[in-house]
């Protein structure tokens, strides 16, 4: 225990904690996914982890982003589904609380293969009334021993859009005191072109092909991509590859997959 102390130290007092981290990065690639759960229930209402479990072994990413994660409710019979599937994926799990919710709690979660530098759950904004909203934010030391920081966010699904433009411009608003190269990812419920993805834009860089995006809702027959993963600064990644992973049971959604590189030495913008 004494010596994974001394490394864990050994490799945070190593890096400046200001872009760039190094005067060059070490290249590395890393596989992030974006998956909202629908609470466990899946499309059958059965709660199967197991399914959800193996979109994810399947793809073997390094960074799971979850949405509509339940910890101990009445209706997944007080589990804690983010350490379950911490447990069914061999991956390191954390929640975070958006609201209070049938005798327990409601909101996202995070995933990841490497253990955490520090968290913190940004509330986000909402109309009264309206469901409660949060952002998941971690940071973690890839195997590579570059630092990053990785957002799980569930924005509102209300027609009108006045919530998830408000809980946009929050995301944007904190994204500047982060000193770390960063990755968004999560259900924005809304689609390119909208003033929604529009305003993510002013900040974030779509890791997806913008003139044909690949849909991710809803899961039996995806008709349009409300599923996203981002990053910033642009300058620091590359994407590799962007897949969009489809189970019409496991969930109403489909799985987002996208494998970035965080550059060695980042090109200019």
């Amino acid at each position: 225990m004494r010596s994974n102390i001394i490394f864990i130290l050994a490799a945070i007092l190593s890096f400046n904690p200001a872009f760039p981290q190094q005067p060059e990065y070490d290249g590395n690639v890393i596989k992030v996914m974006t998956f909202n759960i629908l609470h466990g229930a899946t499309l059958n209402r059965d709660n199967n982890l197991t399914l959800i479990a193996k979109v994810i072994n399947d793809a073997s990413p390094d960074l799971v982003a979850l949405q509509e994660v339940d910890y101990k409710t009445n209706r997944v019979n007080n589990i804690d589904l983010i350490a379950e599937l911490g447990r069914q994926t061999n991956m390191v799990s954390i929640f975070a609380k958006a609201m209070d919710y049938d005798s327990g709690e409601y909101g996202v979660g995070i995933l990841s293969k490497t253990t955490f530098l520090s968290s913190r759950n940004v509330a986000q904004p909402f109309t009264a009334g309206n469901e409660p909203r949060t952002a998941l934010e971690i940071t973690t030391i890839l195997a590579s021993g570059d630092t990053i920081s990785f957002i799980s966010t569930h924005l509102n699904h209300l027609m009108e859009g006045i919530d998830r433009q408000a809980q946009t411009a929050r995301i944007n608003e904190i994204l500047p005191a982060n000193r770390y190269p960063t990755i968004l990812a999560g259900d924005l419920n809304d689609v390119i072109g909208s003033p929604t993805i529009n305003l993510i834009e002013t900040k974030w860089t779509l890791a997806c092909d913008r003139e044909n995006p690949q849909p991710t809702y809803p899961s039996n027959k995806p008709d349009r991509k409300i599923d996203y993963v981002a990053y910033y600064p642009p300058k620091y990644w590359k994407v590799i590859e962007h897949t969009v992973i489809q189970d019409s049971i496991a969930s109403d959604h489909c799985a987002y997959s996208v494998i970035l590189e965080l550059l060695k030495s980042p090109a200019e913008n």
